[in-house]
Order: C-alpha cells, then sequence, then structure tokens
C-alpha cells in the first residue's frame, strides 16, 4: 500500500501568531489541512482566510478544553451548556474535568454550534477533528466519538480517528494501551458505520529527548520520522507560530511552536518527505480516496 501523509496545523485562530504562521505555511506548501478553533478570539481573521482560499482543505478544531491560564475561551453556543464550563464560565481547563462534568446534549449542541459559526463565515469546512482530545475519552470516564460520528454524518465531514494497531503508538500525546486500544478499534466501527471517513495512523511527535534541545535536534528527529513512515493513511499535526510577545505570554514551551512553523516552512523538509516515498495529501483528497 502507498505512504499518504496529511500534515495539519491545529490552532488555526487560536491567536494571531498562529494565523500568521498557518497562512503562510498554506502558501508555502509546507502543510496540506488545517482546523479553526471557533471559540478563540482570532477564529475571525482564520474564518476570513479560509472563505478566501477555498482551494484549501480548512476544517473545524472542535474544542471541549480551555488549556492555557493567561488565555481561556467559551463555549460558542448560544444556549448556557452548563457542563461544558468550569466554575468562572469558561471551558473546562483538563480533560478530565471535561470527561467528568460534561452532558451528551450540551456536547452535541457545541459540537454543532462551532460548525456553524464557521458556515456563517460562507466556507464550508473540510473536515472535523478534537482540540487535545478531550472527546476519546482518554481519561476513561466518557467517550464522545460516536456523537461526533454523528455530526460528521450529517455534514460529510471526515474525523481524525485512528485505527491503532500497535501498543506504541500514541493518540493525542496519550500511550496506546490495551483499553485503549480496543476502545478505537470500536470507535472506528462507529466511523464506518455513519460512513466517516477515518486515517489509518496518527502520529503526534514527542518532545521528550534530545529533540527539545536544539532546532537541529528537532529537524533530525522529524526527518527520521519521516523515513520510517508506514504504509496507509496517516495524519502528523503540528501547531505553528510565528515568535512574538503574544506567543510567548500564551505558552510556557514557546520554541515547540516556533520550530514547528520553521521545520514546515522550509522547502527541503518538503523535498525529503516526497524522496521518502510519501504522497502529501488533504482531508478532502481522504474523503474521496475513502470511498465515502
Amino acid at each position: 500500500m502507498d505512504k499518504y501523509l496529511i500534515i495539519n496545523a491545529d490552532d488555526f485562530g487560536m491567536c494571531h501568531a498562529a494565523n500568521a504562521a498557518t497562512m503562510d505555511l498554506f502558501a508555502k506548501g509546507g502543510i496540506t489541512s488545517a482546523t479553526i478553533m471557533t471559540p478563540c478570539g482570532w477564529a475571525p481573521e482564520a474564518l476570513r482566510f479560509a472563505k478566501e482560499h477555498p482551494e484549501y482543505a480548512i476544517g473545524v478544531h472542535i474544542t471541549f478544553t480551555s488549556e492555557w491560564t493567561k488565555y481561556c475561551w467559551r463555549p460558542v453556543s448560544a444556549s448556557p451548556c452548563p457542563s461544558l464550563r468550569d466554575h468562572r464560565g469558561y471551558m473546562h481547563f483538563h480533560c478530565d474535568d471535561f470527561e467528568r462534568n460534561a452532558k451528551e446534549a450540551d456536547v452535541e449542541e457545541e459540537m454543532i454550534a462551532q460548525i456553524e459559526f464557521a458556515r456563517k463565515f460562507g466556507f464550508e469546512p473540510s473536515h472535523c477533528d478534537n482540540h487535545m482530545g478531550a472527546i476519546y475519552g482518554l481519561e476513561g470516564m466518557q467517550c464522545f466519538l460516536p456523537t461526533m460520528f454523528k455530526v460528521c454524518a450529517k455534514y460529510g465531514y471526515p474525523f481524525r480517528l485512528p485505527t491503532v494497531s500497535e501498543k506504541t503508538e500514541t493518540i493525542i500525546g496519550t500511550q496506546v494501551d490495551e483499553r485503549l486500544a480496543s476502545l478505537m478499534m470500536a470507535m472506528k466501527a462507529v466511523a464506518d458505520s455513519y460512513g466517516v471517513p477515518v486515517l489509518d495512523h496518527l502520529w503526534e511527535h514527542s518532545w521528550n529527548g534530545p529533540q527539545s534541545e536544539s532546532y537541529e535536534n528537532f529537524r533530525e528527529y522529524m526527518l527520521e520520522r519521516f523515513r520510517n513512515c508506514p504504509d496507509g493513511f496517516v495524519e502528523t499535526y503540528i501547531h505553528p507560530s510565528v515568535d512574538c510577545d503574544e506567543l510567548r505570554n500564551t505558552t510556557s514551551v514557546p520554541f515547540r511552536r516556533i520550530w514547528e512553523y520553521r521545520l514546515f516552512g522550509d522547502p527541503a523538509t518538503r523535498q525529503h518527505i516526497e524522496a521518502c516515498g510519501i504522497k502529501l495529501i488533504n482531508y478532502r483528497d481522504l474523503k474521496k480516496m475513502r470511498g465515502n
């Protein structure tokens, strides 16, 4: 089987620094897809860009957590949706708080509200994925993937779900144990029943190790990963941002987003990927190729 790779820029719309990097990477061919966080303050800029550039595969980064301490956001839905809010009215800080409190009716309403907010800007999203993996059931309390597939089927969108075959893989930064592997396989069957196209593999690169010590180490780490890309439909997701005060006052590890922007903005990176026999695609391609 051939190797197909989607490079998705998450957190489009989170801040202007993320927007500037994502828009530049689209222009340079450094990414193939992106997803917009519609609850965030800079989402309108990203949504206008999506409308003006229908040639790009841009979707919705369905969001239920607000993980920064100095920058927070609230649900999009006009309804109170109290189960999705913390004591301040913001979205829950951690995935475990979300799983512990969320009600399915509120979750479905917010999913639809975030998609419809994007569509009000005059563009049709290409796909959906999920911020921080909040709906995957990673904490073992509640899994809202069936609700997500129901919503995706309504709109005809693919969704970021891997078919886990190896315990060494990770999903949204969580090591896949037997429980999670079984859960993801069960959710693949649910996605299939709704006709929602999904992935074979989802790659999250680790920051634990020498790759965090320098950009050069990070670059070599990523290039080696591409040399070992598995067959099938693979997604690697990044969080590119330009280096500025806005970014540095939002996250405690700004270098990660800065290095991702630098790496995928370098034409040599795409050349290396293609030299590894990898075919770059986007989420619209996935939908067509999966035959749904």
